[in-house]
């Protein structure tokens, strides 16, 4: 009921048109490769958030800060866009939408040409700014796009497809970056990342249509859907997994340098490998969450809560390394699509609106993660962030079940209600 409740309330505080025109693409062509210009736009943002992973110790040396001062490049931009998913989509709410992420693609590259010039690190914590901003505002408009982009039958294949992009930004963008910081300095791997969102930008100027906007996104809008359980509970999932999750993988060059003492090439083929992982683990949780939602965001969970805590015990193997980042890969792969999925259904009828609150709940929550392990590392070990957030996703696990029982009584006392009538 609390959930058809909020639906009801989404859908009178949205502006829709239900009797406007099909702006789909008229080709499926068209929106097929509308498609991919979004996605290689998330996979561009992928890569440029969570590219100081694999470069952290180099760019640390460079400037002379520690491990734990350098993890500030990736806590910077998933604060700023927590802040920017809700404020960017709501001003920006009668805007084309092709328009803004064309706007937002070509702050990207901005961003990335001048963390490579940066004289002095804290301009690359402005560039870090201004990737947050891009972030919020990208992911919230382009994470909703594909039911507008091909027929409705193909939404689905296309929203995962939109989702690959964020384990091919692993297994790709930063195992490439990373060699490329490795043979040629970080610098470079910055000036490629923004030599190709500017690629990126020039094929959503040629392929993607005029998309103007059907539903305006407003505050009242993303209020009511938090008065949704399902949404809560999504929120709180969220929060611990991707906690869990980037409090350990930002330094887990770190630890791979420190405690399975690898070389910088072979961190590459380490990052590489869990990437690869990633991209099964998108897949199969795009599969299993619309059948199982619980068991795939719960399974999900548990993966990672093992990888991280046999870690600091198996991983000082080079064998043991992998084996547990390439399950560590298949777990958090799955992640998003379930994260967002769980969103999505709390209120189908604003998809953009769910975008938003899973992009700002994702990217605080990164920040924090990486925040958080940041002081641990510099005040204890990788090993010890590794324990730590093989617990917190300990709790997610714990959460999932809770949830079913909690879901599990309420049927039952629905279910006797019904009898009794």
């Amino acid at each position: 009921m609390a959930a058809s409740t909020t639906a009801t309330t989404v859908s009178t505080t949205s502006t829709r048109d239900p009797g406007g025109p099909d702006l789909r693409p008229r080709s499926p062509v068209t929106g097929w490769l509308a498609v991919v210009a979004v996605t290689l736009g998330i996979f561009s943002i992928v890569t440029t958030e969570i590219l100081p992973i694999g470069l952290l110790t180099e760019i640390g040396a460079d400037f002379t800060i520690s491990d734990g001062m350098a993890g500030l490049m990736m806590t910077m931009p998933g604060f700023l866009a927590a802040i920017a998913a809700p404020v960017v989509t709501v001003m920006t709410a009668r805007i084309d939408r092709r328009l803004m992420l064309c706007v937002l693609m070509a702050l990207l590259a901005a961003a990335n040409f001048l963390a490579a010039a940066a004289p002095d690190y804290w301009l690359v914590l402005v560039s870090r700014i201004v990737v947050g901003i891009v972030i919020g505002g990208f992911w919230s408009i382009g994470a909703s796009l594909a039911e507008r982009l091909v027929p409705a039958a193909s939404v689905s294949r296309a929203t995962a497809v939109i989702f690959s992009a964020v384990p091919l930004g692993s297994v790709l963008g930063v195992p490439a970056g990373t060699l490329l910081g490795d043979l040629a300095g970080w610098r470079a791997a910055f000036i490629a990342t923004g030599g190709f969102t500017a690629a990126v930008l020039i094929m959503l100027l040629i392929v993607a249509p005029p998309l103007p906007p059907r539903r305006t996104t407003r505050l009242l809008v993303l209020r009511g859907m938090l008065t949704s359980g399902t949404t809560r509970s999504a929120l709180l999932l969220t929060v611990l997994i991707v906690w869990a999750h980037f409090g350990t993988y930002t330094y887990v060059t770190p630890f791979l340098e420190q405690v399975t003492d690898v070389s910088s090439r072979l961190i590459t083929v380490f990052l590489l490998l869990y990437g690869a992982a990633g991209i099964l683990g998108n897949f199969l949780g795009g599969f299993l969450v619309t059948r199982h939602p619980r068991a795939a965001f719960g399974t999900a969970a548990g993966m990672i809560a093992a990888a991280t805590l046999l870690l600091p015990v198996l991983g000082q193997k080079t064998a043991g390394a992998i084996a547990l980042l390439v399950v560590w890969g298949v777990a958090y792969g799955a992640v998003p699509v379930c994260s967002q999925t769980w969103f999505t259904k709390a209120s189908p009828d604003t998809p953009e609106a769910a975008s938003v609150i899973f992009t700002a709940s994702f990217q605080a929550t990164i920040s924090l993660g990486a925040l958080t392990g940041g002081l641990v590392v510099d005040s204890s070990s990788p090993s010890t962030v590794m324990t730590l957030g093989g617990l917190t996703a300990t709790l997610t696990v714990l959460a999932v079940g809770a949830h079913r029982h909690l879901n599990s009584g309420l049927a039952d006392g629905l279910s006797a209600e019904v009898h009794k009538m």
